[in-house]
């Protein structure tokens, strides 16, 4: 049975409150100091990963829409991260963490080291915009309704419990409580307006546990190769690769 709009808004927010990655443990560590310098640079340059190819995703999504206003509304999702002359994006902003961090910004974002489970939850995000249909692309975008509160958390623990914090290093949050609330807002009434059956309304929230997903297991990646039993694949970064001073040197 199709559920009323309201019914369905609440089915969708209560995967988030269930599944989204707040709730892993390598976010508690993080934020509350847990972490060695090492595991930071870790997550940093996983995490990039998966912030350079939003656009790609997202430019995937837009070669498949021929409605011209569901791609100008899609496009500043594009410009948020690449940047335009008058924003130097999202990308930038967190290559500017990395260097914070301790990182070579040339090495993160050539994306080696990055664990190969990283690879393939991202890859698969990715090939899932571009694979399914539109209604179900949107809704797995729609893990930015819960994504504000953990960037509150992350500005306030990081500055709370790390060095190289401060307004810089963490511009790429501050700025996503801005950009976020008008693509959530765009991505959740065109969900809710497009899900009019209750087989369409089930795609859609497959849609978005797929998505949780795909954010979680990049932390159990993380969390196994840096945290414990701290086994690092082969290929992945190392805690001796990638560092400013080695640049320096």
């Amino acid at each position: 049975m199709t559920q009323s709009r309201d019914a369905f808004e609440a089915r969708l927010r209560q995967i988030g409150a269930e599944r989204y990655h707040d709730l892993h443990p390598f976010h508690d560590l993080l934020h509350g100091g847990g972490c060695a310098p090492n595991q930071v640079r870790a997550w940093v340059i996983n995490r990039y990963y998966y912030q350079h190819s939003i656009p790609m995703k997202d430019a995937a999504f837009m070669s498949r829409v021929e409605d011209p206003a569901l791609r100008r509304a899609w496009r500043s999702r594009i410009e948020d991260h690449d940047g335009t002359e008058q924003n130097e994006g999202g990308i930038r902003r967190w290559l500017r963490l990395a260097e914070a961090v301790g990182l070579d910004p040339d090495y993160v974002s050539s994306c080696r080291g990055v664990l190969p489970a990283t690879k393939f939850a991202v890859d698969a995000y990715v090939r899932f915009v571009r694979e399914k249909t539109l209604l179900e692309a949107v809704a797995a975008s729609l893990t930015e309704l819960f994504a504000p509160k953990i960037h509150a958390n992350r500005i306030q623990g990081l500055l709370q419990n790390y060095d190289f914090a401060d307004d810089s290093s963490l511009s790429y949050f501050k700025n996503r409580l801005k950009e976020a609330p008008k693509d959530v807002a765009f991505g959740l009434a065109w969900v809710l307006d497009h899900a009019d059956t209750a087989e369409k309304q089930e795609a859609a929230a497959q849609a978005l546990i797929f998505k949780t997903d795909v954010l979680w297991s990049q932390l159990d990646a993380l969390w196994g190769a840096y945290v414990d039993p701290a086994r690092i694949p082969p290929g992945a970064w190392t805690p001796d690769e990638g560092l400013l001073l080695q640049k320096a040197s």
